[in-house]
Parts: structure tokens; C-alpha cells; sequence
């Protein structure tokens, strides 16, 4: 069985998985744009605290986008990701926020507790990826960044000291199997699926456990 990514044959691509035999970051590009519709874009890496970009002050070391390295669109197959990576060889995989879905980031600890209580109430989510940085990253609708702080206000979570974020426009995320500021690899905690990569859900859905649970570990 397999897919076709853009004009390409991939078989064996399942959501979360990668071909077997290519785990590569080509293959999650090709997977990311051809099958989830996500804009992808090459990204810096991280060395004992060196940045690849070049930058000896670089503030956010493997962990930003290649400035001179175009972003690849949605749609694009197999073979333009592996073109597009053959320019940038090493280059990490980069989501950019605000387009297609926002990004809630919570603690991973939290993140996890959230995500088990929030598959128990059968509530629907979308991918939930965890960085080496200890942080929980939940897929939700675009909008949520600016929506935020009102949604807070609504559900009497607006004056808690909550380490819960949102990030939205402008801002990117390293995907799996990338490496994160040189810390390691992203994972997923709960892996893209063709049933709510497409439409992820409302934050509002989510916000209440999280920021519940966030609350709860703090104190």
C-alpha cells in the first residue's frame, strides 16, 4: 500500500510513520506537504552552541529559519523536497505557525497529563508533538494566538501565572525527526492522521484541561 506525494509513489507512508528504510528528513518534508498540506521551511542547526547559520551571536541557535533558504510549499512532491533539501543538506524541519494550524506549548510533564485526560473525554485533537526542551507542543485551529488572551479572560485563567503559550504568525517549530537548538530530536506524543490534520481543533476545546493541568503542576 502507499500514497502519492505530489507526482511521486511513496510506499509504505502511514500517518506517523516514515518509508521504511528512508527515515530522512526528505521523507517527512514530502510527507509533511503532501500529505498534511503544510508549508515546510529549512531550518539552522546546533552544535555546542553554535548556530550553523554562521551568527557567533545568533539568538535562538538551531532553533530559526535559513534566511536564505526558501520555504517549501504545501503540495510540493517528493522529488522538489529532495531538490530543495540537497540545497540545504542537514537543514532542520521547520512548521510555520499561523497559517495552517497555531501551536499551544505547554510543559511536557502538563502536556502529557493533558493529552491522556483529554483523549479520555473524547474531545478532538489534532498532533502533539514534544521537543527536547521539555515542551509540549498541541496542534490547534489558526486564531488562537490573538484569541488567547480573551479566552483566558472567559474561562477565569486570565490573572494565574500559567506557562502555557501560543504561538501563531510568524513564528516557526521544529518538526520531527529534527533536532531542536542541539538538545536532540522532536518526537510525536500524538502523530498527524488524515482524519484531523486537515481541520485541527478549536483551542477553546483544549484550553480549559491545559490550562487546569498547568495550573496544578505549578502549585
Amino acid at each position: 500500500m502507499g500514497f502519492t506525494i505530489g507526482g511521486s509513489r511513496v510506499r509504505e507512508i502511514r500517518p506517523g510513520s516514515r518509508r521504511r528504510g528512508r527515515t530522512t528528513e526528505v521523507t517527512a518534508v514530502a510527507e509533511y506537504t503532501g500529505l498534511w498540506g503544510w508549508d515546510v521551511v529549512p531550518g539552522a542547526r546546533a552544535s555546542a552552541g553554535q548556530c550553523s547559520c554562521g551568527d557567533a551571536r545568533c539568538e535562538a541557535p538551531g532553533a530559526h529559519p535559513l534566511d536564505f533558504a526558501p520555504e517549501l510549499p504545501a503540495g510540493s512532491t517528493l522529488d522538489e523536497a529532495a531538490k530543495a533539501w540537497a540545497q540545504v543538506p542537514g537543514a532542520a524541519v521547520l512548521l510555520p505557525t499561523g497559517r495552517t494550524f497555531d501551536v499551544l506549548d505547554v510543559a511536557l510533564a502538563a502536556g502529557r497529563r493533558a493529552l491522556v485526560r483529554l483523549e479520555r473525554m473524547g474531545l478532538p485533537l489534532g498532533p502533539v508533538s514534544a521537543t527536547p526542551a521539555d515542551r509540549a507542543q498541541f496542534f490547534v485551529a489558526p486564531g488562537a494566538a490573538s484569541e488567547l488572551p480573551q479566552l483566558l479572560y472567559r474561562m477565569g485563567w486570565d490573572d494565574a501565572d500559567l506557562d502555557l503559550h501560543c504561538l501563531g504568525p510568524g513564528a516557526h517549530i521544529t518538526a520531527p525527526p529534527s533536532d531542536h537548538a542541539g538538545l536532540g530530536p522532536v518526537h510525536w506524543l500524538r502523530p498527524p492522521s488524515l482524519d484531523t490534520t486537515a481541520t485541527p481543533p478549536q483551542a477553546r476545546l483544549l484550553l480549559g484541561t491545559l490550562a487546569y493541568i498547568c495550573h496544578r503542576s505549578a502549585v
